[in-house]
Parts: structure tokens; sequence; C-alpha cells
């Protein structure tokens, strides 16, 4: 099992946070948890050699062989495994949050928490993508056309610069800056900011924020071996050790305690920088 990061081409990078190719010679060990933790990033799977299998919110969803889906903003913990005990060769695109939302014309709140096959999202232009991925033979090659196309949904949409500063905000306080701060600093309501933020991320801004101080406590966690779960680490981003531990149940599904003891290799290796 093992994850290789791909490098966007530079028209892209400024909204996709990372590409990455995932291959495995089966499913996962039955007692790794298989725990992948929330980001703030919405993913393109492009499922070329057997499948993916996700568990969220007491659904199951699958990205079948030869299809491409879309994986909408998740802020609940995620269980991922191969679907058939075979070899697996998947390609992830993962958007930033200010981003994702100039390749997807459409309200994201509906995909919030969903896997969707891309066809049933985008239409004719999500099949014929996916069966020219499907068709291609090599993995450099299903990338360049993958990157292709989003370089021409990226033109159909122009930005909005006020929300896109929205987000780096939330991004650069660590997820610690309030909707009243957002507020001042744009001279827009809380209202209007929980509409925009919907409508393009899929969320409101008070849960981004939440998502990314977690990813800023969890990634600084699972990239240090010597890091413990109680470490002073977490008090610049929550108030006290009780509001980290609720919001480490609600994004792992477990209290940091008993989450120490369990195997989480995939999880890791998902997360590792």
């Amino acid at each position: 099992m093992q994850f290789k990061n791909i490098i966007p081409i530079p028209a892209l990078q400024n909204h996709i946070e990372k590409i990455w190719l995932f291959e495995s010679s089966g499913k996962m060990p039955l007692d790794d948890m298989k725990l992948v933790v929330p980001n703030g990033n919405i993913k393109l799977t492009i499922s070329y050699q057997n499948g993916i299998v996700a568990a969220m919110n007491g659904k199951t969803f699958a990205s079948k062989e030869r299809d491409i889906t879309l994986t909408g903003l998740v802020d609940v913990p995620v269980i991922l495994d191969v679907d058939e005990n075979t070899f697996t060769e998947t390609i992830g695109i993962e958007f930033n949050p200010q981003g994702a939302y100039r390749f997807f014309h459409f309200n994201l709140n509906e995909v919030q928490n969903q896997i969707y096959s891309l066809s049933d999202v985008l239409g004719s232009a999500g099949k014929q993508l996916t069966e020219q991925i499907a068709n291609t033979a090599s993995v450099q090659e299903k990338i360049l056309l993958v990157q292709k196309f989003l370089l021409h949904q990226l033109a159909l949409h122009n930005a909005d610069l006020i929300f896109e500063y929205c987000v780096q905000k939330i991004e650069s306080s660590k997820g610690t800056i309030s909707i009243k701060e957002l507020e001042k600093k744009t001279g827009y309501s809380s209202r209007w900011l929980n509409m925009k933020f919907n409508e393009k991320l899929g969320v409101s801004p008070k849960n981004l924020s939440s998502v990314i101080r977690f990813k800023q406590y969890y990634q600084k966690l699972i990239n240090d071996d010597e890091s413990t779960f109680f470490k002073n680490d977490f008090y610049e981003l929550y108030y006290d050790q009780s509001h980290f531990i609720k919001a480490f149940k609600r994004f792992t599904g477990l209290p940091p305690t008993r989450f120490e003891k369990q195997i989480n290799d995939f999880g890791k290796s998902y997360y590792r920088e």
C-alpha cells in the first residue's frame, strides 16, 4: 500500500491542493481502522483498477472500477477500503476549499457528505471524460487528460474574490477566525456569507473553520512520531481540553484515549505530508 504525490500543472496549482496515486495489492488488513479524517477538500477519484468503497454517516458509497466520482466536502469520519481483494490503482485529485467551485458549476451543498458519479453531476461532459480516461492506457495520460478537462472547466467560471478571501482568512487563522470578524473584514452579513459558502463549498464558514482547525492538529499528530494526543499543541486551537475532545470525537468517531490504541496505517498514509 502506498500513496505517490503528483504535482499539478502550474495553471491548476492555486486550486488543487494535491494529486495522488494510490496503489495496493489488495484489501487493507482487518485490524486497520482505514479511517480518513476530514481535511476540507472536495475530491475527484478515478478508479481505473478495482474500485473503492467508502462508509460515512451510516451509508456506503462505491467508486466503481472505470468510473470517476466526485466527493463533496466531508465533515464526518470516513472508512475507506478497496472493493475487491485484488491489485488496485486509483488517482485522487483534491481541490482546496477556495478552488473547487471554479470547476463544478452547481450548488456544492448538494454533494456535501455524498459521493456521486461524475456523469451524474456533470452530464455529458462527465460521461465523455470518464470514457476517455477509461480508454486511455497509461496513468500519465489519464492524469494529463483530467487536468486538461479541469483547465477547460476553470475557464468557464469567474473567480469570486470575496468568497476566496474569506476562505484564505479561515485557513491562515488555522480555523480560529470568527464569523463576526469576517463580517467586519468584508462588510457582508453572516447570512450572506453562509449562503455564499453553502453554494460554493457546501458548508458554512463555521463548519469549514471546525474542519480546518482539527486538520491543523491532526496533521501535526500524524507527521510527528513523538507527538501525543494531550500535548499542549491543541491549546492554541481550542478553548480547553473538553472542547478539543468534543472535536476529536466528531471527526474521528472516537475519544482520543480509545483512538490512540487503534491501528490506522491507511489513514496515516493518506494524511501524511
